[in-house]
């Protein structure tokens, strides 16, 4: 059942009377701040009603061109404006090395293959051409596909759409008060934009954001707030916490506390009930125990391989054995009875 693609675990036909579309930042506050056994709680209990429990997809995530950006954004590395990060900036990698990496990517268990390119914006010509290619290929291989390249136009977006692919994914990274002490360089109002656009072109959405850069607990119920905005839901809602990378503006940040963490899963699976929640950035920063904790509030999916873009990710040994501890106990009794 885990490896499973998770649009099989979605329950698709069940009533589902607890999707709202109004939620208040107030209402959402009060369930965030809810005792946490009881939040936990909660939120299993809404995550069973809507999706089947131990189903947990794996996604892998390319960077397929990285670095220079001209967006300033105060966590990313690949920002153009942080000249202090160590990194190596590389043009978008060719279809068939793509491809290559997607295929390993399915073989060691992966059925969503997303891929970043560090663009403001999509520009028409041979590299939009190029990832048109990479979709379509992906989508060969049966795997779901997802990319995030900036912002894109309506007829972008639709031409992504007749590739195949599967979602987009655009971020809000944060409530919309706190915004621009993140980013200057795009508006809020530009993000939403975008996602009209994916809306507009059938797309799936894939929309999250980030905890741990100094905003407040009302900033990310803001977040979701608007998130819940709309109608449908985003499909896939990625849950990041901030890896602080050396260089950037917001290098030497502490690493959120581990249950600030599960607070957040629960309160998207409580806001958001028929979303895939996935746990993304800041993952390798948990413990197994604390992993299992959030996917019992409600997380379910996770990026799977060592690298998440150009920041750390869990080693493959790690998750083999988070996979192994969430599998069933095969005891002795059960293998004599099946004897």
């Amino acid at each position: 059942m885990l490896d499973e693609p998770l649009k099989i675990a979605i329950r698709a036909n069940d009533h589902r009377p607890d999707i709202r579309h109004d939620w208040t930042v107030e209402e959402i506050l009060a369930v965030h701040d809810r005792p946490l056994l009881e939040l936990v709680s909660a939120a299993a209990a809404l995550h069973a009603r809507y999706h089947v429990v131990g189903a947990v997809q794996k996604a892998s995530l390319l960077s397929v061109k990285t670095g220079g950006c001209p967006e300033d954004c105060a966590y990313c590395p690949q920002s153009a404006h942080h000249h202090e990060v160590d990194l190596a900036k590389t043009p978008l990698m060719p279809v068939d090395d793509v491809l290559a990496i997607a295929a390993r990517a399915k073989h060691a268990g992966a059925d969503r293959f997303c891929m970043g390119a560090a663009w403001r914006e999509i520009r028409d010509g041979a590299e939009f051409d190029a990832l048109i290619s990479m979709v379509r290929g992906v989508r060969d291989l049966g795997m779901e596909a997802c990319v995030t390249l900036g912002m894109l136009r309506t007829d972008q977006a639709q031409r992504l759409a007749e590739a195949g692919l599967t979602a987009y994914n655009h971020n809000l990274d944060t409530g919309p008060d706190y915004y621009a002490q993140i980013i200057s360089t795009r508006s809020y109002e530009d993000r939403l934009l975008t996602l009209q656009a994916v809306r507009g072109a059938g797309l799936q959405m894939c929309c999250g954001g980030i905890i741990g850069m100094g905003e407040s607990v009302p900033d990310r119920a803001a977040m979701l707030a608007v998130l819940a905005t709309f109608d449908p839901h985003p499909e896939s809602v990625p849950i990041n916490a901030l890896v602080a990378v050396p260089g950037t503006p917001l290098e030497g940040r502490e690493n959120i506390d581990p249950l600030a963490f599960v607070r957040m899963i629960a309160t998207t699976r409580i806001v958001l009930p028929g979303s895939v929640v996935r746990l993304s950035a800041g993952r390798s920063s948990l413990s197994r125990e604390a992993q299992i904790l959030c996917m019992m509030a409600g997380a379910n999916s996770l990026f799977y391989g060592e690298t998440l873009l150009t920041t750390p990710n869990a080693e493959i040994g790690e998750d083999a054995a988070l996979f192994a501890a969430l599998a069933p106990i095969v005891r002795a009794a059960a293998l004599l009875d099946a004897d």
